[in-house]
Parts: structure tokens; C-alpha cells; sequence
């Protein structure tokens, strides 16, 4: 039975509880290298000042409730929380707060009570990284940069990383910025066209970085294929020599492990790559046939297989990929047929549980389509919703499914046996409702082209629990004049 949430509006006022110890901070690089048009080649590598080691940002404990980068911490689009609603009552979702966001189809990034996202002013020519506070809304920091971007589509489409000391982050023009968490100071930055005379894809970047320890993981596509950069000062750490000249897609790197050996891999314009995670060495190569551009990330499904599909009639497949003595052998295992082919992946990356692949299927039709891992279809959302290009995300067995031209956001049952839709709600504007949504924190966040919206999902007695987690009251903090 479908049911519509029951929404109680809660107004948020300007003197709330932030995710830091100060009120909003305009962190704009000064006239310097770090800080040019489009027009002006960019400095290599920019350090705005050398800090003293006791200055340095320092990473915090991530919790299971943090959404730390691109498709949670496991990049696997599934989130750990649990006692989450979904049909209506009056103790329903709350709608926090929403604020006004530039064009673009990137996801924010959360860790403890701030969300961290990548934004555009086209009137002014700014491409930005904010803050949130996560339970207002109020901004606690922006850091600007001047980029002269002619719209195709939407711009951002990138998520930042963040360890909650270091945010990471990839402007539309293939440039990194490494930021301090706390008040969006920049560290350190890097050109990818000039370092690594990398090609800036189509529809600009839509490579989301991969944070993990003391080092960033970036897919570069020029000179080198993947680099390693140590995260406090941008060095690198080791590159993957690119003999074969690999180019840069919209895809982000997947880390995975393949018979005991840690790997990054990556889909090129050419195919997936595997790289070693120590070394950096490329070890191995799947060609892979598609037309015309590739967003999806990567879909393990365990014992070296990989599921990859990535719209625009490209070709769905599971490949397999297996250590041969001192070398990788790769080979396709399965070859979906039309029209189970045609995954609606120009943005989404399918999501695996169960042993089952979740996503939306069916080019042109935008049904949610459930398969196995042989590449059958189980059950698809025939006759009862079509969901475009939308975004997707898991938590405590259920989907949550925005569709893509409409902006209505539905809530599925994440059982492999059937399609059924637990309730439903329309908040967003279509037509291009391609964010992922994420969920942190029991809040759901979900944007369109005009704005970026936070939902209190938690049931009662979880934001009960919640709040009494909090070990201190922060100060609070004033909206940005």
C-alpha cells in the first residue's frame, strides 16, 4: 500500500547548533597563482602558507553515521543507519532546512555535523566548496575560486572528500583543492591538464576524489593514469605510468581487493583498469565497448567480478578478473541482452545487496530493475513508476529513489522477491534530478538544480538517542551576512 509521508515543517532559525566553533567564513584565495580565470594557466602546485606541524588539520574518528565521500564510506551507495521512517505519520520527516544551490548534480560529503558540497555562481563566475552546519543549514564557510564555465547541462558534478581535517575537492576544470575542514583555508592545489596534461572530459569533471589515510587517489588520464598525492602537501606519493594512454572518463576511482592484493580500479575511455594500491603498477586491462561517455564507478561483486553498465547504449557486462601466476587475466563473463542492457547509468552507479544488482534499468522506460549476479532480471518496476536518470540511495532495507524528471522521491522496499513502494513524496523540481542522495546522521539530502534540501528521517526514540550522544553543546552561530 502506498502511502504519502506526512511532512511536519520545522522552521529553522538563525541562531542554531553548527558543526563548528565559529560563524561563517569567506575563505577566497588572494590575487596569486591560486586564484585565475579559465583563461590563465594555474600554477603547478600553490601552498598558500606553511603551517606549523601543530596547525596541520587533523582527521577525526569517522562514525558509521558519517557520509565522508562520494557514495558513502564502503563507496557502495549503502548507509550503515538504521531506524530510519518511511510512510507517514504524524511524527513523520521533518524538513530541516534547504538553501539555494547553482546547477549541478553533485552530492555532499558529511562528516559529524557538517556537509560539505561543491557549488557554482554563474553571475559572478565562482566556483565554490561550502560548509553546512548539518542540523540548520546555516552556512559556516565558503572557499571561492574564478572559473569561467559555459554551462552544458548542469556544472558540479563532483562530491568532495573529507577525513573531517582535510577536504578534497575537484573543480569543473580538472584542478584539486585541498581545503582545511575547519574554516575552508586552502593547503595546497594542483592542475591536472598541467601537471599531468590531462584532457578535460566533455561535460567537464565528474571524477569524485577517494580519500584514504594520508593520501588522495585521483584518476588523471594524461601523462600519468592514477596518482597517489599525499594529502597534506600534495606530493606525489607514486603515478601510474599511462603506456597505453588511457583517457579520463566522469567515472571515480573503486578500491577492492583481488585475490589478497589491494587495487584501485578505474573506468577509462578505453575499458577498466586495476592498478596495484602499494605501488601504483598497472596490472591489468578489460576492454570495454561503450559510445559515447561513462559516469558509473566500478560495481564489485566479490571473487574478482565486476559489474559494469554505463548508459548511452553502452554495453553491460560482468567481467572477471583473475591472478595468473605473476600476471592478471581478465574476461567477460556475461553480456546482457537488450533490452536488460540498457541501465540508465549516464550518472548512477548500480547498487549490489543480497546478492542482487538494484538500479534503474530499461533505457527509455526508467524502470527499477532488480538482477541477479549472472545478469538475469528478477523483477522491474513494470507498470507502477519510471524513474529516469534519478538518483539512489540504501539504508535500513529500504531504497530511497528520486526520479529523475520529476523530482518525486519514493521509498522501496530492498527486497529482492518484488517491487514494492512504501510511500512517496514530491519536494524536488525536475527535469534533471540526477543527484545521489546521501543519508547521514538519520538526515536524508537530496537536491535538484535550484536547491539542496535536508530531511529529518530518524524515528522518534533515534533522534532522542541521537542528541544524547552529543558530548558538548557548540556555540552558536550566526547565518552569513
Amino acid at each position: 500500500m502506498k502511502q504519502p509521508i506526512f511532512l511536519g515543517m520545522a522552521l529553522v532559525i538563525a541562531t542554531c547548533l553548527g558543526c563548528g566553533s565559529q560563524g561563517a567564513v569567506h575563505s577566497t584565495p588572494q590575487e596569486t597563482p591560486s586564484a585565475l580565470s579559465a583563461e590563465t594557466a594555474p600554477a603547478k602546485v600553490v601552498i598558500t602558507t606553511r603551517r606549523k606541524e601543530e596547525d596541520l588539520p587533523r582527521p577525526v574518528t569517522l562514525t558509521l553515521e558519517d557520509w565522508p565521500q562520494y557514495r558513502g564510506r564502503n563507496r557502495d551507495g549503502i548507509s550503515q543507519e538504521t531506524d530510519l521512517l518511511s510512510s507517514g505519520s504524524a511524527g513523520g520527516p521533518l524538513v530541516l532546512w534547504e538553501t539555494p544551490v547553482g546547477q549541478g548534480y553533485a552530492a555532499p560529503s558529511v562528516v559529524g555535523r557538517c556537509v560539505y558540497f561543491n557549488d557554482y555562481d554563474e553571475g559572478d563566475s565562482l566556483w565554490m566548496v561550502r560548509c553546512l552546519a548539518l542540523d540548520s543549514g546555516v552556512e559556516q564557510w565558503r572557499y571561492e575560486v574564478e572559473k569561467r564555465i559555459r554551462p552544458n547541462h548542469a556544472i558540479t558534478r563532483s562530491a568532495p572528500a573529507t577525513d573531517g581535517g582535510y577536504v578534497i575537492a575537484i573543480d569543473p576544470k580538472c584542478e584539486i583543492h585541498c581545503l582545511d575542514a575547519r574554516d575552508g583555508t586552502l593547503i595546497w592545489k594542483k592542475a591536472l591538464p598541467v601537471e599531468y596534461d590531462s584532457p578535460i572530459p566533455a561535460w567537464y569533471n565528474g571524477q569524485c576524489p577517494l580519500l584514504e589515510g594520508d593520501r588522495v587517489l585521483i584518476a588523471t588520464g594524461g601523462r600519468a593514469l592514477i596518482v597517489a598525492l599525499d594529502i597534506a602537501t600534495g606530493d606525489p606519493i607514486w603515478e601510474t605510468e599511462n603506456t597505453e594512454q588511457f583517457l579520463l572518463s566522469h567515472s571515480s576511482i573503486m578500491p577492492v581487493e583481488i585475490d589478497g592484493v589491494k587495487q584501485y580500479t578505474y573506468t577509462t575511455l578505453k575499458g577498466l583498469v586495476g592498478v596495484d594500491a602499494a605501488t601504483g603498477k598497472l596490472l591489468w586491462h578489460f576492454p570495454w565497448k561503450f559510445n559515447t561517455a561513462v559516469s558509473s564507478t566500478p560495481l564489485p561483486l566479490g571473487d574478482g567480478r565486476f559489474f559494469l553498465t554505463g548508459g548511452y547504449h553502452a554495453q553491460t557486462v560482468v567481467c572477471e578478473v583473475k591472478r595468473s601466476g605473476d600476471d592478471w587475466v581478465t574476461s567477460e563473463v556475461v553480456s546482457l541482452p537488450p533490452p536488460t542492457a540498457g541501465w540508465n547509468s549516464e550518472v548512477q552507479t548500480p547498487i549490489l545487496s543480497g546478492g542482487h544488482v538494484y538500479g534503474i534499468g530499461k533505457k527509455q522506460r526508467g524502470l527499477w530493475t532488480c538482477l541477479d549476479l549472472e545478469g538475469n532480471e528478477v523483477w522491474t518496476s513494470e507498470g507502477e513508476a519510471s524513474f529516469g536518470m534519478g538518483g539512489y540511495v540504501l539504508a535500513d532495507g529500504k531504497f530511497f529513489v528520486l526520479e529523475g524528471k520529476t523530482g518525486v522521491l519514493r521509498v522501496l522496499d530492498a527486497r529482492a522477491d518484488h517491487y514494492e513502494e512504501l510511500a512517496n513524496i514530491k519536494l524536488l523540481e525536475g527535469p534533471d534530478v540526477w543527484a545521489p542522495p546521501i543519508i547521514s546522521h538519520g538526515k536524508l539530502l537530496i537536491r535538484d538544480l535550484g536547491k539542496l534540501i535536508c530531511l529529518d528521517i530518524a524515528k522518534a526514540d533515534a533522534r532522542v538517542a541521537a542528541l544524547s550522544r552529543r558530548h558538548s553543546v557548540q556555540p552558536k552561530i550566526s547565518p552569513r551576512e
